[in-house]
C-alpha cells in the first residue's frame, strides 16, 4: 500500500541504507490473466512468493543473505506463507514473540507510526493479521509463552484464565501448522537421512 511504502522510506531515511523498489504489478497482473478464477488467498500466496523471489534474485547480486522477518508468534501460529514471507537465510526474529518485536522496535527508535500500525502483510485492501486470526497478538503472547516456554496444560492454560475454546483454538493451530516449521519430510531409504539421522551442523574442515 502507499502507506506501508511510505513508512518503509522513513526507515530508510532514518537508518541511511540502501534501497530498491520493486513493482510486483505486472508480474502478479500477467499470472493471473491465465488463471482468473484465482481466489484471494491464491493471489495473496502468489504475492507473497513473488516478493521473496525479488528477494533471493537480488541476494545473489549483492552476494548477501535474506533476512527474516517472521516472529516466534507468527510461527507457532503458522501464519505466514511457505516459501513467502516465512523464507529467509537467517532469521533474528524467529524467537521473539510479536509484543516483544514491538518493544525492541521501540528501543531501536524505529518511528512511532509504524510500530503503532495494525500488523498486516498488505496482500489486499484492508487487510490486518489480527483480522485474519481472529484475536490480538496480546492475548495470544501471552497465551504461548506460558504454553510453550513455561510448559502449561491445557487444563493449567485455562486455570491461568484463558478461556477453553482460545486454548483449543491456538493449539490446533501449532499442530496443524507442524509441517511449516521444519524441512519437508524425507522419505527414509538409507542409513542416514538428511533431518533424520544427519542432523547436525559440522565444520568440513574449510
Amino acid at each position: 500500500s502507499p502507506e506501508s511504502l511510505a513508512h518503509a522510506e522513513l526507515v530508510v531515511q532514518k537508518s541511511s541504507i540502501q534501497s530498491l523498489t520493486v513493482d510486483i504489478t505486472p508480474q502478479i497482473d500477467a499470472y493471473f490473466e491465465r488463471f482468473p478464477d484465482a481466489d484471494q488467498r491464491r493471489r495473496g500466496n502468489k504475492m507473497a512468493r513473488e516478493r521473496m523471489t525479488i528477494l533471493y534474485d537480488h541476494s545473489a547480486r549483492w552476494n548477501a543473505l535474506v533476512l527474516g522477518t517472521s516472529n516466534k508468534t507468527e510461527l507457532l501460529l503458522g501464519y505466514g506463507i511457505l516459501y513467502g514471507d516465512m523464507a529467509s537465510a537467517i532469521n533474528p526474529l524467529g524467537d521473539l514473540y510479536k509484543t516483544q518485536v514491538w518493544a525492541l522496535a521501540e528501543e531501536v527508535d524505529v518511528p512511532d507510526v509504524i510500530v503503532q500500525k495494525k500488523p498486516s502483510a498488505d496482500l489486499w485492501a484492508d487487510q490486518t493479521d489480527e483480522g485474519e486470526l481472529g484475536f490480538s497478538y496480546r492475548d495470544v503472547d501471552r497465551l504461548l509463552y506460558l504454553m510453550v516456554d513455561e510448559r502449561y496444560s491445557c487444563p493449567e492454560l485455562i486455570a491461568a484464565g484463558f478461556a477453553a475454546p482460545f486454548v483449543d483454538e491456538v493449539t490446533l493451530r501449532i499442530m496443524n501448522s507442524q509441517f511449516k516449521r521444519r524441512l519437508p519430510v524425507i522419505a527414509k531409504v538409507s542409513e542416514r537421512t538428511i533431518d533424520r539421522d544427519f542432523r547436525y551442523a559440522r565444520d568440513w574442515g574449510k
